[in-house]
């Protein structure tokens, strides 16, 4: 009986929140390493952080609270990094996505669109590309990173995005997007 409970409670929480997403077939591949956070869990976190004293949780449950879904992807893969390339750049043809901003240093290429909210300040999504890294080393273990994909979707302000990157520890490049 506890077999079919838990059979149920996972598919009951992988079915929140679910999108398909023209980004979601890195998710699957051996040479992608992936964070995908749906509506369920943000909204347990939620519930959780709203039960907290602590002010910077409930900052943190604010900002995350309008969110649907994250979703990171990371390769140090060249074929992939290229194809990951083609592939944003036909979401961009296809969405109505625009540039919000672009960062260069050296090779590095951090490029950030949105896609407009319901209120001024406020995008119903936000994505960030990063790439050019050339394997560049990243954590304790010497990981090396070629691109970095990053999209968030729900109703973003802007404004607390800095909120949002450091408690998730997301690339700090996303403190720029609200500005």
């Amino acid at each position: 009986m506890k077999k079919v409970t838990v059979v149920i409670v996972i598919a009951l929480v992988s079915s929140f929140g679910f999108s398909q997403s023209i980004f979601d077939k890195y998710e699957d591949m051996d040479n992608v390493g992936s964070v995908i956070i749906n509506k369920g869990l943000i909204e347990l976190a939620s519930n959780l952080g709203a039960m907290s004293d602590d002010a910077d949780a409930k900052e943190f449950m604010e900002v995350a609270s309008g969110l649907s879904g994250i979703k990171v992807f990371m390769t140090e893969d060249t074929s992939v990094s290229a194809d990951m390339t083609k592939t944003v750049k036909k979401y961009l043809k296809s969405s109505k996505l625009e540039e919000l901003m672009r960062v260069k240093d050296k090779d590095v290429n951090v490029k950030f669109y949105i896609r407009d909210g319901k209120k001024k300040d406020h995008v119903s999504e936000l994505l960030m590309f990063v790439s050019g890294l050339e394997n560049t080393k990243i954590g304790d273990h010497g990981r090396t990173l070629e691109t970095v994909l990053v999209s968030l979707t729900g109703d973003i302000d802007l404004n607390k995005i800095a909120t949002l990157t450091n408690k998730m520890n997301l690339p700090k490049e996303l403190n720029q997007a609200g500005k």
